[in-house]
């Protein structure tokens, strides 16, 4: 036997999906999808903002560190200076020194051992986060090596005026 339906026809308010809910699904789907994008499309963005952020704090010279404190608080970042001549004294657990920038100047305590280029009148990097009057760095980093200046020595200058 054959049946065959006939189908009314649609009045306003009315849906003509049909009644296994195959429309339904399809609805579904979609929400499914436009959520998956914008939660993809949110975490994207959150880690070009984060590696932004992070790039543009990268290098902070020790006058706008002094600066910037209170708004810096605790949050680690890159102190940049030039190392003060007679502050370098060797500690139980690495050294501690001064670094210096524009009229600032920044008491460092790093624990661990310096780099071998690491001397008064060098331009370096400390890595680390202020507490309380001092910088307390884990890692420096010397900005330029001997290669670097061997090869280009008109390019660096100590604050004294001389060439390294």
């Amino acid at each position: 036997e054959t049946h065959v339906e006939a189908s009314a026809p649609a009045r306003s308010g009315t849906s003509t999906a049909p009644a296994d809910g195959r429309a339904t699904r399809r609805g579904g789907r979609r929400l499914r999808y436009a959520v998956v994008g914008v939660v993809l499309a949110g975490a994207f963005a959150f880690l070009l903002v984060k590696g932004l952020d992070s790039a543009l704090d990268f290098y902070l010279p020790a006058d706008q560190a002094v600066a910037q404190r209170a708004q810096l608080g605790e949050r680690t970042f890159n102190l940049e200076g030039v190392v003060r001549p007679g502050s370098i004294h060797a500690t139980p657990r690495g050294v501690d020194f001064v670094l210096t920038a524009g009229s600032a100047a920044v008491p460092v305590r790093n624990a661990g051992s310096p780099p071998q280029l690491f001397q008064a009148d060098v331009p370096v990097i400390a890595v680390g986060h202020f507490a309380g009057s001092s910088f307390v760095s884990d890692q420096i980093l010397v900005k330029h090596s001997a290669n670097y200046i061997a090869t280009h020595p008109d390019r660096v200058t100590a604050p004294n005026g001389t060439k390294r």
